[in-house]
């Protein structure tokens, strides 16, 4: 377990978060995480801690409205997710693009699991993860 601080590019929303990285990291192929290229860590809440004002932060959310996608309403970089789901429960999904301090190094020992997003299937990888 390691605190990781991060920020968006303008550096409006900034954040520490408790990462392991050696458990793992997600790439997913529904929409929202294939356009953003979203690359998250998941975390329990308690483990994020937001150091920015709510004003600076905006709110996506689409579908069930369940997730909330939280980024920088100054520069648009999607910083972290918040939600629920059967897998993990409460959880913040912290986007490793905006860790300020990870290594490179650290990055690519991450595993990754591939999600099947687009066709909720969320138990089984998607036929083909190259383009995530």
């Amino acid at each position: 377990m390691k605190t990781y601080h991060g920020s968006c590019h303008c550096g409006a929303v900034r954040f520490e978060a408790d990462i392991d990285l050696r458990l793992g990291t997600l790439r997913c192929n529904c929409t929202i995480c294939k356009k953003l290229r979203f690359w998250p860590a998941i975390v329990q809440p308690s483990a994020f801690r937001l150091q920015a004002a709510q004003e600076d932060v905006g709110n996506y959310q689409f579908l069930s409205k369940r997730d909330h996608h939280k980024f920088c309403r100054h520069c648009g970089v999607h910083v972290f997710g918040t939600g629920t789901s059967p897998r993990w429960g409460e959880f913040c999904a912290v986007n490793l693009a905006c860790l300020d301090d990870a290594s490179a190094e650290e990055l690519i020992a991450a595993p990754i699991t591939y999600l099947d997003g687009w066709n909720d299937n969320w138990d089984t990888p998607p036929p083909e993860v190259r383009h995530l």
